[in-house]
């Protein structure tokens, strides 16, 4: 009776870390290029108490086995990277892209990360960066009496400065991507940074090679769905009362059994 107690504790302890990936999820429901998590579970190891295909007393073969899983748990949190909606902002520095792809930023430390969010930034040089002020590689810096900026679906960077009657090209956004994008490691901010599940960062010009292209004056807005998480947390739910039950029933079990000589 005591296997089922340890059994139903690892399915609530699955169920739990469940919950928590749906809660985050949904805490990050308006964040501009969030992809959603998805935990995957996976059953512990069987004890076998007798082998399919064992011979029986009477000379016959048995045809199935007696085998008992030992639990529930966790393997994953996998990264689930399907296009969010996209929201029309006006807005010249907010870009999206369309496709695969991420945009490339320097950290602090000089290391590069990599982001889906294109809610971009002029800071105090003219440079654009991100929210935190971290500028996008290859840097690009506005001048300070430019009156217009376009970034064509292909990354170019053009301005029209004042007193011009035409655009000046400044340079090009470059996109990235990997062969396993879910191998990469949140750190937060928006950001990702390479592993060694996910492989080498691939660059090129957006609208070639399969990357996505940019769309300017939008935002990709997070993939997730309330309604989907609502329902997976609803499931989590009675997964984790369902296993409480069973922890309750075999302490009832056991209660009953140690009360037989009363």
């Amino acid at each position: 009776m005591i296997r089922s107690l340890w059994i139903s504790a690892s399915g609530m302890e699955a169920q739990t870390l469940n919950i928590d990936v749906i809660s985050n999820n949904l805490a990050n429901v308006n964040t501009t290029g969030f992809k959603r998590s998805r935990a995957d579970f996976q059953d512990l190891l069987y004890q076998t108490l007798r082998p399919a295909g064992a011979s029986s007393s009477l000379g016959t073969q048995v045809p199935t086995g007696i085998e008992l899983g030992q639990g529930a748990r966790a393997v994953a949190v996998q990264k689930l990277f399907l296009q969010g909606d996209y929201q029309k902002t006006e807005n010249e520095l907010d870009l999206a892209i369309e496709g695969d792809g991420f945009f490339q930023v320097i950290k602090p430390n000089g290391e590069m990360a990599y982001t889906r969010s294109g809610a971009l930034k002029l800071d105090s040089q003219g440079r654009l960066v991100t929210s935190d002020g971290f500028p996008i590689a290859p840097e690009i810096t506005i001048p300070a009496d430019t009156e217009k900026i376009n970034i064509g679906s292909d990354g170019l960077v053009s301005v029209k400065l004042a007193g011009q009657e035409s655009f000046t090209e400044l340079g090009s956004i470059e996109l990235v991507n990997f062969p396993n994008p879910s191998g990469l490691s949140s750190i937060g901010r928006n950001l990702y940074e390479r592993t060694g599940a996910s492989g080498d960062p691939v660059a090129g010009t957006p609208g070639q090679d399969g990357l996505g292209t940019i769309a300017q004056g939008y935002l990709e807005m997070s993939n997730v769905s309330i309604m989907e998480e609502m329902v997976n947390m609803i499931i989590a739910q009675r997964a984790y009362e369902v296993n409480s039950k069973a922890m309750q029933t075999a302490d009832e079990m056991m209660r009953l059994a140690s009360n037989v000589k009363r």
